[in-house]
Parts: structure tokens; C-alpha cells; sequence
């Protein structure tokens, strides 16, 4: 059976244990994404929030073997059959699948520190994404940023001119202190908008080379 990359061009593909059977997480796989999977023996999947494929396991190590890659019936699903290398889960536990709604609580521990595989920023921004999805977070700062845009737009403001501010008059301290405040701030604003701050990453990648004047004449470019 083939796949309809047409009809679907997003297929959701199963991480599973290959040995033990333990469901290790979901992600999505486009053409490109199943066939590097089968030509390199180890999972890659297209990141709906990075908006680009990637390989499991490219920053923390924790790849994922293939052993099989099953297709279902209808040909729109993927179980892959994995020897997984570490965790499967960013959180640093061993499966994504931690809450038990039945129960109301998180039923895996952490497995692996997160902040000594991934980078600070990457750190920051999945406890961002966990704070947003939490009941529990409530009194939080972040929580609360998140639930008033106006607040959060407003703070991300402040700490812009605060940055301008330290870096015409103040210390290397204070511009490297309010520099992290701006950028605590500027990622809960991308937490908002669940833009994953690789795009950002992808985007100062794409002007690394070119000048100032052919980057605004490709943004120019793009509004016509």
C-alpha cells in the first residue's frame, strides 16, 4: 500500500518500544521526513512548530534505531519500531505519555536532567509551554503574562527600552541583566503565538551571509 502524500501530506507516525512494546511518543512525518527515516535507519519527523524536518535525538542525543516501520490499513499512520537511545520525551522522561487524566497526575518521573542536554533557551521555552498547558501554574508569572496579552505586550515594551536604556548609560552588568529580561519576556510572547524560537533560529540563519540592504529588500520582496 502507498501513502496519499496529497491526500495527507502530515501522516501521525508512533514511536514504539521495539522491545518492551511501551508507546515512547506521536509526532508527524511528511515524504521527506519517512524517507530519510528509511534511508538513515533513525527517526526523523517534520516539527509542525519548528516547521522543519528533524532528526530525533539532533540536540540531545536521544536518537531513536529503526528496527520496523509498520504502515496501517488505511495507509495514513505509521508505527515505528524503535530502539530508543536515552528519553523519548523533551521533558527528560522516558515516555511523552506522563499524565494520567483518571488519576489527575503526572505518573512518570524525570528520567534525564533536560538543562544539561538541551540549550537554555530551548529549557525556557518547553517550561513556558508547560506553564501555558498547566492548571496547576496558576499563580505564576509566566501563567499569568500568558493569560493577558496586553499585560505581556506591555512588559515586553518595558524591557525593550530598559535594554536601550542600560546599553546608552548603565554597566555590562546591567545591559547583560536587562538583555535577559527582554528575552525571557520576548519568549513567552512566542509561547503565546507557539512559534518555537528554532524559527527564529532558521530566520537569523537565512540572513547569516546576506547584507543588511538584501535582507530588506527580501522582506520588501515578500509583502508585494
Amino acid at each position: 500500500m502507498n501513502i496519499d502524500w496529497n491526500k495527507n501530506p502530515l501522516i501521525p507516525a508512533i514511536a514504539q518500544d521495539a522491545t518492551t512494546n511501551e508507546v515512547l511518543m506521536l509526532a508527524y512525518m511528511n515524504e521527506e521526513a519517512l524517507e530519510l527515516t528509511l534511508s538513515t535507519g533513525y527517526a526523523h519527523y517534520f516539527s509542525r512548530s519548528k516547521q522543519r524536518i528533524w532528526k530525533k535525538g539532533e540536540s540531545s542525543g536521544h536518537t531513536q534505531e529503526i528496527v520496523d516501520v509498520l504502515l496501517d490499513c488505511d495507509g495514513d499512520t505509521i508505527v515505528l519500531k524503535i530502539n530508543q537511545e536515552g528519553v523519548a520525551c523533551h521533558t527528560g522522561r522516558r515516555s511523552c505519555f506522563f499524565t494520567s487524566l483518571l488519576q489527575d497526575k503526572v505518573v512518570l518521573d524525570k528520567e534525564v536532567d533536560i538543562n544539561s542536554v538541551y540549550s537554555v533557551v530551548d529549557t525556557l521555552y518547553h517550561t513556558i509551554l508547560e506553564r501555558k498547558n498547566s492548571k496547576e501554574a496558576t499563580k505564576s508569572w509566566t501563567k499569568k503574562l500568558l493569560n493577558d496579552k496586553e499585560l505581556l505586550l506591555s512588559k515586553i515594551r518595558e524591557e525593550a527600552d530598559e535594554v536601550c536604556e542600560a546599553i546608552g548609560k548603565e554597566s555590562d552588568e546591567q545591559v547583560i541583566y536587562e538583555s535577559a529580561d527582554l528575552l525571557y519576556h520576548t519568549l513567552v510572547g512566542l509561547g503565546y503565538r507557539d512559534i518555537s524560537p528554532d524559527r527564529v533560529k532558521q530566520e537569523l540563519a537565512r540572513r547569516f551571509g546576506m547584507s543588511g540592504i538584501e535582507e530588506k529588500e527580501s522582506r520588501n520582496t515578500s509583502k508585494k
